[in-house]
This record gives structure tokens, C-alpha cells and sequence, in this order.
């Protein structure tokens, strides 16, 4: 009671202090109080959008491709179904994520309120000039400004809050809009293909390896300490290291030299790496707690797909195809569900707990990924199965849309907090 009655002063404090110096009233929690609930805090907006527009992008994507046609903006078929997936859903999530972490890296105000309905629309224009402006230059300047002002606002932050232990977030978040820019530049014949796209991804397989060893095992031993386990998962030591080392040099070469030896051999030894790394983190003692085991199995998605980008760039076993799926539908697409449907709950007061909903966007998340990635060995059942695993993983996408619409747009659960 003595501890709330504190807070409560202090947040009164707080209110008080900003209202003098003439700033935007802000709740305790630094959230601008006269605005709705959606542009409060970063991950709300661009949780939902990204879910939203990963749940309709591929069904779109799938009609274009079986119908052999394209949309008006810059990009033909495949080419605006890799970029929007990366620059467009994935930004999003990543957007999200640093909007939140970042005010608990630094200590300072989140983004919100106005300027978060900014960066919501330039987003949103972005996808807007990829899919309808058919003039690639103009197209380009649309798409660049959010990466470049997200950038901008990261750096920012991290510097006026000293937070150097994150400055390698701050370039990589700058990094992946490299890779946008590289990849309209690739569609206006400027640079070699693949190369942006193959940034990206190089820079989201660090992002998960490098945050995803932070989180997974953090959260975890939090749980077995709750359960009453006598053993936790291993501290960060020498294996660690050297799985991220591993995994950014397999990442750069991949980028530079796609098709060389030392790429494969790389691949192949980060993905050994991440997988040794990560049985040292007690995962199966999980399973009867999804919303937890789901982050392992995004984790082990990325050891599968270091390991198959290997196999497919030292002896072609393995079609390219079903490799960068295994990274994209597979790390990429379980472990943004995986942060996305936790962090939503933590972040508006409510318990972090898996109702039979997200247990069913687990499972569709995890079918649809394996579809995608067996779909190249399906034969003539090619175009079956690479239909049944995109309905079902873009089934998982809306169905959080819809389940977390309440939790996202709502207030702040009171139960759990202010």
C-alpha cells in the first residue's frame, strides 16, 4: 500500500512538472494522456499493422503469383512480395520493439502521441507509393522516409541517454534501411540483385541471435524460478560469443559472397553454434508453457536455417528457396509473433499467459512455416502445399489482428497495473 500511494505521489509529480514547463500532459508512464490508446506506446500501432498487413500481404501475393500478373507500383511480383515482407511487416515489428525497449534502455519519454502518428503514416505511405506509385524514384523517396526518420529518433535517443551498451541495435535498425534503399536501387538497375534483401535478412538473423539470446534465456529462468526448478539455463559465456560471432560473419559473407565456400562453411558452423547454444537453455522444460516455448521454437528456427542456407550454398541439397523461407516464414515469422504476443500483454498490465487463441496462432505460425520451407520438395503438389502454407501462416497473423485488437486499441488493464 506504502509502495502505491509512492507511486502515486511520484506520477502526480511527474504530471505536475511537465504541466509548468509547458509540455504535453504525460501519465506516469510517460504516455501522453489526451491521446487515444493505440498511439501511447510504439508497439501498439505497428504490433497491429504489421500482423494486419503480414495476414493480407501474402494471400495477395499468392493471387498475383498464380495469376502471373503484378500491381503498378515499382516492383514486379516477387519483387514487392520480398520487399514488403521485409520493409514493410518486419519493419514494423522491429519499429515496434525499439519504440518500447528504448525508453527502458534510456530512461527517457516514449515516443507518442502525435509524433508516433507521424512515423505511423509515413509507414503507411510507404506501402501505399510500393504497391500503387509507378514511378520508381518517386516511389523510393516515400518508402525511404520512414526508415530514415525511425533512424534519426533511435540515434537520438541512445546518444541523449548515454545508452552506449545499445548502440550496436541503433546500427542495425540504421543497417536494415540501408537494405530498403539498396533494394529500390537494385529495381532501378543500380546495384547487384539480392543484395539489399540479403542485408536484411542478415540483419534480422543478428537481431533475433544477438536479443533473442538476451530474452529467451531471461525469461525462461524467470519461469523455472516461479516453477520451483533446482537448474536454469546457462549464463552467457564463451559459447555464446561464439555463436554471434559466428552467425555475423556467416550473415556479412552471405551478403558480400553468396555463393562461396567460406559462406557455406560459415553457415553451417553458426548454425551448429546456435543450436548448441541454445540446448544449454532448458527449453523442454517449457512445453506446458507456450507463450515461453514458442520463443525457443523461434530460436531453433534459426539454427535450421543457418544449417539449410549451408546445405544449400556447399552442395546445393537443399533449394535456396526452402532455406530463406526456413529464416523468413520460420525465425523470422514465429519469433515476431513470439515477442509480439507477450510484449502486448506485459506492456498493457495483463497477465502473460497463452489462451487456446494464441496457442492456435502458435500452431498456424508453426505449420505454415514448415509448408513453406517442405513446399520445393512437394513436386507437382508444389503450388498445394506453398498455398496451404500461406494460408496458414498468414491465418496466424490475422488471427492476433483480431485477438489482440482489444488489447492494443484498449486502455491499460487496471488489474495489473495504472
Amino acid at each position: 500500500m506504502a509502495a502505491s500511494q509512492h507511486s502515486s505521489a511520484h506520477d502526480r509529480s511527474v504530471l505536475r512538472s511537465l504541466r509548468k514547463s509547458g509540455e504535453t500532459a504525460r501519465d506516469g508512464r510517460g504516455r501522453i494522456a489526451s491521446m487515444p490508446p493505440i498511439l501511447q506506446y510504439g508497439f501498439r500501432p505497428f504490433f497491429f499493422l504489421a500482423a494486419l498487413y503480414a495476414g493480407l500481404a501474402i494471400p495477395a501475393w499468392l493471387w498475383i503469383y498464380a495469376a502471373g500478373g503484378a500491381l503498378s507500383g515499382p516492383f514486379p511480383g516477387l519483387g514487392w512480395h520480398v520487399h514488403e515482407m521485409l520493409f514493410g511487416y518486419l519493419a514494423a515489428v522491429i519499429t515496434g520493439f525499439v519504440l518500447t525497449a528504448v525508453p527502458n534502455w534510456t530512461g527517457r519519454l516514449p515516443l507518442s502521441g502525435w509524433p508516433l502518428a507521424g512515423l505511423v503514416a509515413l509507414w503507411l505511405a510507404g506501402r501505399a507509393a510500393c504497391a500503387f506509385l509507378p514511378v520508381p524514384s518517386l516511389a523510393m523517396a516515400a518508402d525511404l522516409a520512414f526508415p530514415a526518420v525511425l533512424a534519426l529518433a533511435l540515434w537520438r535517443e541512445i546518444i541523449a541517454g548515454r545508452n552506449w551498451k545499445n548502440l550496436p541495435v541503433a546500427g542495425m535498425i540504421t543497417l536494415f534501411g540501408a537494405a530498403n534503399a539498396l533494394h529500390h536501387a537494385e529495381n532501378l538497375g543500380l546495384v547487384p540483385a539480392g543484395l539489399g534483401p540479403r542485408l536484411a535478412l542478415g540483419v534480422a538473423a543478428l537481431l533475433i541471435a544477438l536479443i533473442g539470446g538476451r530474452i529467451v534465456p531471461s525469461f525462461t529462468r524467470n519461469w523455472l524460478v516461479k516453477d520451483g526448478a533446482t537448474r536454469f539455463p546457462a549464463t552467457f559465456g564463451r559459447l555464446d560469443k561464439a555463436a554471434l560471432v559466428a552467425t555475423a560473419v556467416a550473415m556479412i559473407l552471405w551478403v558480400a559472397v553468396p555463393e562461396s565456400l567460406a559462406t557455406g562453411s560459415a553457415q553451417i558452423a553458426a548454425g551448429a553454434l546456435l543450436a548448441a547454444r541454445m540446448m544449454r537453455w532448458r527449453g523442454v522444460r517449457t512445453v506446458k508453457e507456450p507463450i515461453l516455448l514458442i520463443l525457443h521454437v523461434g530460436y531453433l528456427w534459426l539454427a535450421v536455417a543457418m544449417l539449410l542456407l549451408g546445405a544449400s550454398t556447399l552442395a546445393h541439397a537443399v533449394p535456396t528457396s526452402a532455406a530463406i523461407h526456413a529464416l523468413t516464414a520460420g525465425a523470422i515469422g514465429t519469433m515476431t509473433l513470439a515477442v509480439m504476443t507477450r510484449a502486448s500483454l506485459g506492456h498493457t498490465g495483463r497477465q502473460i499467459v497463452a489462451d487456446r487463441y494464441v496457442v492456435a496462432i502458435y500452431l498456424a505460425v508453426t505449420l505454415g512455416a514448415a509448408l513453406r520451407v517442405a513446399a520445393p520438395f512437394a513436386g507437382n503438389w508444389y503450388l498445394h502445399v506453398l498455398a496451404c502454407g500461406g494460408v496458414f501462416w498468414s491465418a496466424a497473423f490475422l488471427l492476433f489482428a483480431v485477438r489482440y485488437a482489444a488489447v492494443l486499441w484498449g486502455p491499460r488493464a487496471a488489474v495489473h497495473g495504472t
